[in-house]
């Protein structure tokens, strides 16, 4: 798929019209209300600033939470506003409409004169758009000139403001992060330097059985973590304890295991204590030695050791998932230990992309994210890339 994007499009098709933007500011807010983290809007201003370049008037569309399809003032986006003006050095007019759809937005958009932004209330606060309404659709292409998508976040659901508005607006491009995207996931995929290394974490084999299986093909190996390895020990024979299985998946596991030979790495012991609150009990042991009433929270240390070498000695990497429990210590010490694997890989020439989600957050939350070649927005979406899958809000985009 080779996606138009707004550097393909024409002066004339930018210069005093109105580009209808589909954000990702589906961010996390403190107890007084405030944006908690601002890493979603930061991400969005480099495709705000190039269509302000180009003469663009800049209309921003997003959802946040889960409204349930009404207005709810505890998900407006109102305090967004102040937060993307700053970060546009406080020299744009953003202005912030109260309204997603309908005569006042229309009205508000068509105001809107060369250079000035307007960010729209929630598209969540209205009931057909998760379920890709066309008349809500058709409302929204009333809002632009011209459609540009820059919400990877959100590129895996058919919502009415990702893919049934395009039926209604054209152009419809990527934006510039969507892009940046599509290429590191899609060379990663496509054309990897090699070795070329996963990295799956995470609680459940069943969120991640289907990248397993799209990436065994292509790939020189695949580092497993999490309590997802939990369910592969029992395919194996070893006691579990109290860790999280998938008695469904354990077949599963067992082929996983055969077929994959060599190419799967399970670790070699882990951290394990009787629960996440008796955290003062953890201690190591061997794989096949996990205590009946404790439970796998963390790969051990010389798993941790072994993956940090094999990350070290590989050209691409993609992660996708935590090793362990990283919220709570020491059960961060995994995800630690491969984050700042990845981070001395990439100093050295790798490509390193970590792939959304609890991963993203922790290479933000030790201050390595800008340490990687690419940290992706969207969680899901690049779960449902990496497995093959054709993301609609991708595909409704015009391609060259």
């Amino acid at each position: 798929m080779n996606t138009r994007t707004i550097k393909d499009l024409s002066p004339a098709e930018m210069r005093g019209k109105r580009a209808l933007v589909r954000v990702d500011f589906n961010v996390p807010f403190d107890a007084a209300g405030r944006v908690g983290d601002d890493t979603r809007i930061r991400a969005a201003i480099p495709t705000i600033q190039a269509l302000l370049a180009a003469g663009a008037r800049v209309v921003l569309f997003s959802h946040l939470g889960r409204p349930k399809g009404k207005p709810d003032l505890k998900y407006t986006l109102a305090p967004a506003a102040p937060v993307l003006a700053a970060l546009l050095g406080g020299k744009v007019v953003v202005t912030f409409v109260p309204h997603v759809v309908g005569a006042a937005a229309e009205a508000a958009t068509r105001s809107l004169k060369d250079g000035e932004v307007c960010l729209l209330e929630n598209t969540r606060f209205e009931a057909g758009e998760e379920t890709n309404d066309a008349a809500l659709a058709t409302g929204f292409a009333r809002l632009g000139d011209f459609y540009v998508n820059d919400a990877f976040g959100a590129a895996h659901r058919a919502h009415a403001s990702t893919e049934g508005v395009t039926k209604h607006l054209r152009p419809a491009v990527a934006g510039l992060l969507m892009a940046r995207e599509l290429t590191f996931l899609g060379s990663a995929l496509e054309k990897p330097r090699r070795p070329f290394l996963a990295i799956l974490g995470g609680s459940k084999i069943s969120g991640k059985i289907d990248v397993i299986e799209a990436l065994l093909p292509k790939v020189d190996g695949i580092l497993i973590g999490g309590a997802m390895a939990c369910t592969f020990y029992e395919a194996m024979g070893f006691e579990t304890g109290e860790s999280l299985v998938e008695d469904e998946r354990v077949d599963m596991a067992a082929d996983l295991i055969e077929r994959a030979a060599f190419r799967l790495t399970l670790p070699h012991d882990a951290m394990v204590a009787p629960s996440i609150a008796e955290a003062s009990e953890a201690h190591a042991v061997r794989r096949d030695a996990i205590p009946e009433g404790e439970a796998m929270l963390d790969i051990g240390p010389e798993s941790a050791v072994s993956y940090a070498r094999a990350i070290a000695s590989a050209k691409t990497i993609i992660w996708n998932g935590p090793m362990g429990v990283f919220e709570t210590k020491p059960f961060d010490a995994g995800t630690m230990a491969v984050a700042h694997a990845m981070a001395a890989a990439t100093a050295a020439g790798a490509t390193t992309i970590v792939g959304g989600g609890d991963s993203a957050a922790a290479v933000q939350a030790v201050g390595l994210a800008n340490k990687m070649s690419h940290v992706s927005t969207g969680g899901g979406a690049s779960l449902e890339f990496l497995e093959g899958k054709i993301l609609p809000g991708i595909a409704a985009l015009d391609q060259r």
